[in-house]
């Protein structure tokens, strides 16, 4: 299959102080961003390049990285839970992070999510300075539900007489909508959103979504390509995206040096089958934590249950682990909505991120290394319940800043 035939996504940086080596690989060309470079705002182009086309662009200084276009999903919920009438005084993930006895609240701190949408009438976002942007085409709102339960949990205020958002106090929330109504999308989408949600000034970017190996097969399979070779050219598709993702975590460790930190904290994937739990009709088994969550330098989130056990759905190899199982938060509609996934694991660490950047702007020490490594030292084993894997929890269970 010829390179013309996919739509590429060129992501450049300014500012490079000389160029790098480029890859030798034309169909993938994703490649690392160089060790002193600086990086003011990111720009997203979206060609369909001819391989000479694609040989002059890789040696451009500031092209950071290239990569085909493929298609991600939404991590879905296990189940489409249920309407909840009321939550508790302060809900269970709330206080598994201890958000509820920290002294901070995300005050000052912008945060983004970027997924589903937002229903932003709803009263868990009364009084936020909110910014939507539509990257998928259907518009604004929230067709599917996903992203505004999430962004409930990281930053909603109390709804209903109880408290379900772990930032409550952050000062702006952008919100990318790179999913559909059906929770599919490319990676186009995605990497526009964290190009947009970088250059806003974001401290911390909230994502529940994977790239879809199974889907880029499929969509191969239909260009014509026979089973075998669509899953041989898929991988090296599934790669360079990859690398891609690597390549923007590596820029947004960069542009900190010069402007606002920001951390990638996304959800692992709920593909697993493990533990007493998992399911009696397949044999257990553990995916690993699938990208974007996957990228160098993200902070990938697996979920726990309320008895703080690991869910048997939660891909192994995550950063940390969250809460994931019976997490009540905003539904379109005003209502309130219980479900589980790793989807409501990583929106409870990136809102114990929002409180790190809210007690590290206060000190001298708020770089990109010291947010990221104050985020995942602050996750512990210690309230684990007993006979956990250790590769199925990363660093332990986040916690807010004391």
């Amino acid at each position: 299959m010829r390179l013309s035939e996919f739509k590429q996504i060129i992501l450049r940086q300014p500012d490079i102080d000389k160029p790098r080596a480029a890859l030798a690989e034309p169909f993938l060309g994703s490649f690392a961003l160089k060790d002193n470079a600086r990086v003011d705002d990111l720009t997203v182009e979206i060609d369909t390049l001819s391989t000479a086309d694609f040989n002059a662009l890789r040696r451009e200084p500031d092209v950071a990285s290239i990569a085909p276009v493929v298609p991600v999903q939404l991590i879905r919920p296990l189940t489409d839970g249920e309407a909840v009438a009321a939550p508790p005084p302060v809900t269970w993930g709330v206080r598994a992070v201890r958000a509820d006895v920290s002294p901070y609240d995300g005050a000052g701190v912008t945060v983004a999510v970027l997924d589903t949408g937002i229903d932003r009438e709803h009263p868990a976002f009364r009084g936020l300075s909110l910014v939507e942007r539509d990257f998928t085409g259907e518009g604004d709102g929230d067709g599917n539900g996903h992203g505004t339960h999430c962004a409930g949990t990281l930053c909603g205020q109390d709804t209903a007489g109880g408290r379900i958002g772990v930032a409550r106090g952050v000062a702006r929330l952008l919100v990318g909508k790179v999913l559909t109504t059906s929770g599919s999308g490319t990676t186009e989408g995605v990497v526009k959103g964290l190009t947009w949600a970088i250059n806003e000034g974001a401290h911390v970017i909230s994502m529940s979504l994977g790239i879809s190996f199974p889907h880029i097969v499929l969509d191969l399979r239909l260009r014509g390509l026979p089973e075998l070779a669509a899953i041989s050219q898929g991988l090296e598709l599934y790669r360079a995206n990859v690398r891609m993702f690597d390549a923007l975590v590596e820029l947004m460790e960069a542009r900190s040096k010069l402007q606002t930190p920001c951390v990638l904290v996304a959800a692992a994937g709920n593909e697993s089958n493990i533990g007493a739990k998992a399911r009696p009709s397949e044999p257990p088994y553990r995916i690993f934590t699938a990208p974007p969550a996957a990228a160098d330098g993200a902070i990938s989130v697996g979920a726990l249950s309320e008895a703080l056990e690991v869910a048997p759905f939660s891909n192994t190899r995550p950063s940390v682990v969250a809460p994931g199982v019976g997490v009540v938060s905003a539904w379109p509609g005003g209502g309130l909505r219980s479900l589980q996934g790793t989807s409501m694991a990583a929106p409870h660490a990136a809102g114990v991120a929002a409180l790190y950047a809210e007690a590290l702007q206060r000190s001298d020490a708020f770089s990109w290394s010291t947010f990221s490594a104050k985020i995942i030292a602050s996750a512990t084993h210690e309230p684990l319940a007993p006979g956990f894997n250790p590769l199925d929890v990363g660093a332990g269970l986040v916690q807010a800043p004391a």
